[in-house]
């Protein structure tokens, strides 16, 4: 692409243009012919779930004509609305100023761009839509006879659609998309197609729209590159233990329980941000589990196995490792879930080994467990049982994009915009390419556990679970525990992972920080970002707890680190991977964590 002389705008090749054209054409017959050829061979989209979004909304439907009274007054307040737009966009059209009839949400980056207010036909669009958004969230919130979780599921699925047709997701209705067309010549669009092709190859048909360029970082060299060595494996994981960076260090070490939804390296990304990183420098002895990223040979794997082969494995391996059973442990989403259910069951047996155990973002009781629940109840849960059995396994990037969904415009129709309709390759951000890192689930221990903790709420209830043939109640806990939750936490909500915290025996101390389920754990204290609440009693409700929570400055790490201080066990001089009974099998980050996604 050269650059024209007279106006300074970029020229396009004629030939560099027949030959973009060629092979887009090429690389997407392709692509029809391997769709197709899947749609032969029987791997079809299913259609269960579109039968269920028909049938809420014709219940939807149903209930509205039962009211015609109020489905007329929402319209005419709606029409009434639409006039004064139209009126007051005729006096801009005259040169008279006029106030909007409705305006973006503080912080909505869809309509950022100056584009949006000074050009009237563009203003124009952008209150249409969010007076027509406006009317639709109105009229499915208030209708009557709907039960709670049907009125939330309508809900979620209208703001899908919202969001879906914003016109900042087209070229002809967002003023900085053409914009960027006319600098470019259309090149941005060509640019923006192939970065489409790319993403369906990836997905080998389905669309993964990158968050960040696929090969932005690299694991173990960019991230995960705290130094450690893999000490122990068995077919689910591999334990880490990490170098020291102190001379004496606790002698209780930290052992880490992730979540195996996702990569265990959250903990450890750039040594800027890094958790691990930052705990080895307060010295202490840390070890991590790393998941395995399960195939159809893992689909009879049950939850008990993960607690067997996960934790339990690993206590063992880190007495073999140091002579020391008595461990500080930390559970994180699922796995703070699993930690939870696993010293339930070491309680009824009345097993030692813990002394603290540390809970981030954890849910125990699902009663109210956040926009999840949407997806969640008996006819979607067989729906996907019967996906998972067939396959084996829960593919990676369908769980990637259910996740995606709860913040639509942040994590699906920005990227959209900016990848495809600008043509620009997303920022190099560290999380959101380990976001994009998705891992399967195994069939039976993924139905076990949505069936058993999302659609029953079995965890909560004394003996509701049982592990190895042990019925567990997590009121026998009795070791202190450490909770945190976040805020804008749209995955685990803040007042659901209270309520979970007053489910065990022993002491809790409950924290709670800013941003969401990710950024609120992640959060260095040399950033000094979001701070953190804490509130020295825990009454029954959330709300009371924080009324009366005091807002503190900073990350909750450094709280956490004088919460663990007396729980350190004194000092003991530094270990190194392969002092004692376990020899290092390989360097972290080792093998298990780069296993890619079979979906």
């Amino acid at each position: 692409m050269t650059e024209s002389k007279n106006t300074g705008v970029p020229e396009v090749d004629p030939n560099e243009l027949t030959r973009s054209l060629t092979e887009i054409a090429g690389r997407s017959q392709q692509l029809v012919k391997d769709f197709l050829a899947r749609q032969e061979s029987g791997q079809q989209l299913s259609m269960d779930d579109a039968l269920h979004m028909s049938k809420l909304f014709q219940d939807l439907y149903a209930r509205l004509m039962a009211d015609p009274v109020q489905l007329v007054q929402a319209q005419m307040s709606f029409w009434q609305d639409y006039m004064s737009l139209m009126q007051n966009q005729t006096l801009r059209m005259m040169g008279v100023d006029s106030e909007p009839v409705r305006e973006p949400a503080k912080g909505d980056k869809r309509f950022a761009h100056e584009g949006w207010e000074e050009n009237p036909f563009f203003d124009f669009v952008k209150q249409s839509y969010l007076l027509t958004a406006d009317y639709l969230h109105h009229t499915v919130n208030n209708v009557e006879g709907l039960d709670e979780k049907t009125q939330r599921k309508i809900d979620f699925y209208t703001r899908q659609f919202i969001s879906a047709t914003s016109p900042s997701n087209f070229l002809a209705t967002n003023p900085e998309v053409l914009e960027r067309t006319v600098e470019t010549r259309g090149q941005n669009l060509l640019d923006g197609l192939n970065k489409l092709l790319e993403d369906l190859e990836r997905g080998n048909g389905t669309l993964k729209i990158r968050q960040t360029h696929p090969e932005a970082f690299e694991v173990g060299k960019d991230l995960a590159v705290t130094p450690g060595k893999v000490i122990y494996q068995n077919e689910l994981m591999q334990l880490i233990q990490y170098e020291p960076a102190t001379e004496q260090v606790a002698r209780r070490p930290l052992l880490f329980v992730p979540p195996w939804i996702n990569k265990y390296y959250i903990l450890d990304l750039r040594p800027k941000n890094s958790l691990v990183k930052w705990l080895v420098e307060q010295g202490y002895t840390v070890f991590v589990i790393s998941w395995c990223n399960p195939d159809a040979d893992l689909a009879e794997k049950q939850f008990e196995d993960y607690m067997k082969l996960g934790p339990l494995a690993a206590l063992d391996a880190v007495e073999q490792a140091i002579g020391e059973r008595d461990v500080n442990i930390i559970g994180y989403c699922l796995g703070g879930t699993l930690l939870a259910s696993t010293l339930a069951w070491m309680a009824e047996r009345g097993e030692g080994g813990v002394n603290s155990a540390t809970f981030l973002t954890t849910l125990l009781d699902f009663d109210s467990p956040g926009e999840l629940e949407v997806f969640i109840d008996e006819e979607q849960l067989q729906s996907l049982e019967k996906q998972m059995n067939e396959r084996g396994y829960l593919a990676g990037n369908q769980m990637a994009s259910t996740m995606s969904s709860l913040r639509s415009n942040d994590l699906i129709w920005s990227f959209f915009v900016n990848n495809y309709l600008k043509g620009e390759d997303p920022f190099p951000f560290d999380l959101l390419f380990w976001n994009q890192d998705s891992t399967n689930m195994p069939a039976r221990m993924h139905a076990f556990y949505l069936r058993n903790m999302y659609l029953e709420n079995k965890l909560k209830e004394p003996g509701g679970i049982t592990l190895d043939g042990v019925p567990i109640d997590l009121g026998k806990v009795e070791v202190p525990s450490y909770f945190v939750s976040a805020k804008e936490d749209h995955i685990a909500p803040w007042h659901a992972c209270y309520r979970g915290s007053r489910l065990l025996g022993g002491r809790t101390r409950f924290v709670l920080g800013g941003s969401g389920h990710i950024a609120g754990v992640i959060n260095p204290p040399e950033k000094q970002k979001y701070g953190y609440w804490l509130n020295g009693r825990n009454p029954k409700d959330p709300d009371a707890w924080f009324d009366g929570a005091k807002h503190h400055e900073g990350s909750w790490w450094l709280d956490w680190v004088k919460w663990l201080q007396p729980k350190r066990g004194g000092e003991v001089p530094a270990r190194t991977p392969g002092d004692g009974k376990l020899k290092p099998i390989e360097d972290a980050p080792g093998h298990y964590v780069r296993e890619p996604s079979n979906g």
